[in-house]
């Protein structure tokens, strides 16, 4: 079973800050269900405004499955998945220099230490 994880980084427009905070405090039972069975854990997303005065989403995950892709495809073609996409994607800004075929920017990690 694979382990890996990701860090993805997108814009948020200013106007739909609160809405996005409120729909993520109160996310969609089938669209949490999915994330699990699609092998995500830990999943998280943070907020930040930097000084260009935009605001940016960064989350935070480990997949634990063992075929990234066949289950992001699964978790793409999830009918809840995508009702939710709806509602989220017109409040995010892509970052310009992502790579093809990506909404978040995925991010290099360039640090880990898990400690103990």
């Amino acid at each position: 079973m694979e382990s890996k994880r990701y860090g993805m980084v997108i814009g948020l427009k200013e106007e739909d800050l609160a809405e996005y905070k409120r729909l993520h405090a109160d996310a969609w039972p089938e669209v949490l269900a999915r994330i699990s069975a699609c092998n995500i854990r830990n999943y998280a997303i943070y907020h930040r405004r930097f000084d260009d005065g935009k605001h940016y989403l960064f989350s935070y995950f480990e997949y634990v499955g063992d075929d990234f892709e066949a289950d992001m495809a699964k978790m793409a073609a999830d009918p809840n998945t995508q009702r939710w996409w709806d509602v989220c994607k017109p409040m995010q800004i892509p970052l310009e220099g992502r790579s093809e075929g990506e909404w978040w920017a995925e991010m290099e990690e360039v640090f880990y230490y898990q400690g103990g």
